[in-house]
């Protein structure tokens, strides 16, 4: 299994960000690969352009609840490396970890950091560092399964490669 240890700049959000605050609605309308251009507008209008790879979302309590959009998804298309919030909610955390973006529970995050300071997020461990000002929180580290998932590459090159899908889709008539 990979290391699974991040480090990058931290974009803080507060508490009970939604489903379609992540992913609006007007983004489904959009081709897959632009969906992420939306990527929390309406909370951080500019959020899709500032962004850079391997970023870190720090949130409050209940992140990610509401409907089941691919949030995963369109964070990770956005750059977006890990999330750590101080709760998050259970859907929205197999949705991320399904697409292959660690995220990770941990109470009293919220305080440890700022918009814009450093991070790094060992999710075997649960320790997890501002580097910024030199505090650390310890949690409990990632589920193994979830962090196989993750690891693998999502939910579906997982199953790929332990056999339990196809990639090619069976045709069950038969000519």
């Amino acid at each position: 299994m990979s290391n699974l240890v991040f480090t990058g700049r931290v974009w803080k959000f507060g508490d009970l960000i939604n489903t379609d605050l992540i992913m609006p609605s007007k983004a489904f309308r959009l081709p897959k690969h632009e969906q992420h251009t939306l990527c929390f507008e309406a909370v951080r209008p500019g959020f899709a352009r500032e962004v850079k790879a391997g970023d870190i979302v720090v949130a409050g309590e209940n992140f990610g609840m509401g409907s089941s959009r691919p949030i995963g998804e369109v964070m990770r298309g956005a750059g977006i490396a890990a999330v750590i919030a101080e709760s998050i909610n259970g859907l929205a955390m197999r949705t991320c970890v399904n697409s292959s973006l660690p995220a990770i529970n941990c109470i009293g995050v919220s305080k440890l950091f700022n918009d814009g300071d450093r991070a790094r997020v060992d999710f075997l461990s649960g320790k997890i560092d501002n580097l910024t000002t030199g505090k650390s929180l310890q949690t409990h580290p990632m589920a193994p399964l979830l962090a196989e998932i993750v690891a693998a590459g999502g939910v579906i090159p997982m199953l790929l490669k332990d056999g339990y899908i196809h990639a090619e889709p069976f045709n069950a008539s038969s000519n």
